[in-house]
């Protein structure tokens, strides 16, 4: 077995090739709808086809799978990955590239959740959050990096050529897992013991803090270029170079979150709600400045990503021996958020206009706050008092 820290950037690494495709079709929409002769709206069908594959697709593979190992298990879904990336890359139909997308997405959410587990497995005593943050930064890395460059070498070239490189990096990642991964036997648990833990209510709330909250971001985040362009009256260069700060601004957001949820996952989660809530509910004013507005996509990018540390690092807690199902459930509940998150913005954006979305978003966030409390309460319960032998007392009679 390999360090913790080789394992780490292994996992990181894959979660950014995996993370860069699941968002790496929205830049390359006009090009694939010319080529394959559909409408742009048409072709942001491949967008919802891979968040609705990993959605649906992830607690049924994580049921399925309960009792294989986990390192063959983490093979077989990055073999399955690169397979769809070719199956994109080479589709001659939109129908064809719908189903690459398809076969792509079916392990995204358990091959992450099953990263996360093998994190905190190798993880040193009480750095649980910062193992998760860690490995969830390939996922932020990859809005930061991936996707850009993957949607600059589609237009300069082919929109093909990322999926066949997203290929290739599968490929990669598939042998550099094979050779650190410690091989970790499937948990005595069945798909019974899985399903039973989701059903608490403990892990349900905190899937439920997940899918609200986290919805807040997508609110906003959807809409963020047009509104930096339309509102705040910036160029739309000036905007890419705003994107790429929110993106480092996530990263150090993730990182800096994780070694929080480490002294306390309850008081980082409740902080991070609380600053988000605060800074969605000013937007509306802050994005009429040019000033403001980049303070506030700065400040939007810190807090964005920092509640996946703390969510994750709860449910992995919260779900104890059978965890597998419940963290796929929440990472499936990230990708839910966001496309939710997206719908109420288009919403508001219609109902109300561009400027308005942080009203919304800060709604969602106030209503992430408030489960919070539910999924980790200030003060545990107190506990039932311990029953004593009674005590030998004459009564009447005795």
């Amino acid at each position: 077995m390999k360090g913790p820290f080789a394992v780490l950037a292994a996992l990181c690494v894959s979660i950014f090739v995996v993370g860069t495709a699941e968002y790496l079709a929205a830049g390359l929409l006009p090009q694939i709808g010319s080529d394959l002769g559909v409408s742009v709206a048409a072709a942001g069908q491949v967008v919802t086809a891979y968040a609705l594959g990993s959605v649906i697709a992830g607690p049924l593979v994580a049921i399925a799978t309960v009792r294989l190992p986990r390192k063959g298990l983490m093979l077989a879904l990055m073999a399955l990955f690169a397979a769809g990336s070719v199956v994109s890359a080479l589709a001659p139909n939109f129908p064809m590239l719908l189903a690459g997308r398809v076969i792509s997405s079916i392990g995204h959410a358990t091959f992450f959740a099953l990263a996360l587990i093998v994190a905190t497995g190798v993880a040193r005593p009480g750095q649980t959050g910062s193992a998760i943050a860690a490995v969830a930064s390939g996922l932020t890395v990859a809005g930061l990096l991936g996707v850009p460059l993957g949607s600059a070498l589609g237009q300069g070239l082919d929109w093909r050529f990322p999926f066949a490189a997203l290929a290739v990096l599968a490929l990669a990642c598939l042998a550099l897992l094979a050779f650190v991964l410690p091989r970790v036997a499937p948990r005595p648990t069945s798909a019974a013991a899985e399903l039973s833990v989701l059903a608490k209510r403990p892990v349900l709330v905190c899937i439920a803090t997940t899918a609200v909250g986290f919805a807040g971001v997508g609110v906003v985040f959807t809409y963020v270029a047009p509104m930096l362009i339309q509102v705040s009256g910036f160029t739309p260069s000036m905007v890419s170079w705003l994107l790429l700060a929110y993106g480092a601004g996530s990263l150090l957001g993730n990182l800096v979150a994780g070694r929080l949820a480490d002294r306390s996952v309850g008081a980082t989660l409740r902080g991070v709600f609380a600053c988000l809530t605060a800074l969605l509910a000013v937007l509306p004013l802050a994005v009429v400045h040019k000033p403001t507005a980049a303070a506030a996509v700065l400040a939007l990018g810190l807090l964005a990503t920092a509640t996946v540390a703390p969510l994750q690092s709860l449910i992995l807690t919260r779900a104890g021996a059978a965890p597998t199902l419940a963290v796929t459930a929440n990472v499936a509940a990230f990708m839910l958020a966001h496309a939710m998150g997206s719908v109420i913005g288009a919403g508001v954006v219609t109902a109300a206009g561009l400027r308005w979305t942080g009203l919304a978003g800060a709604v969602l966030s106030a209503a992430g706050l408030l489960l919070s409390y539910l999924a980790v309460p200030r003060r545990p319960a107190a506990a039932p008092p311990v029953e004593r032998p009674a005590a030998s007392v004459s009564g009447p009679g005795g």
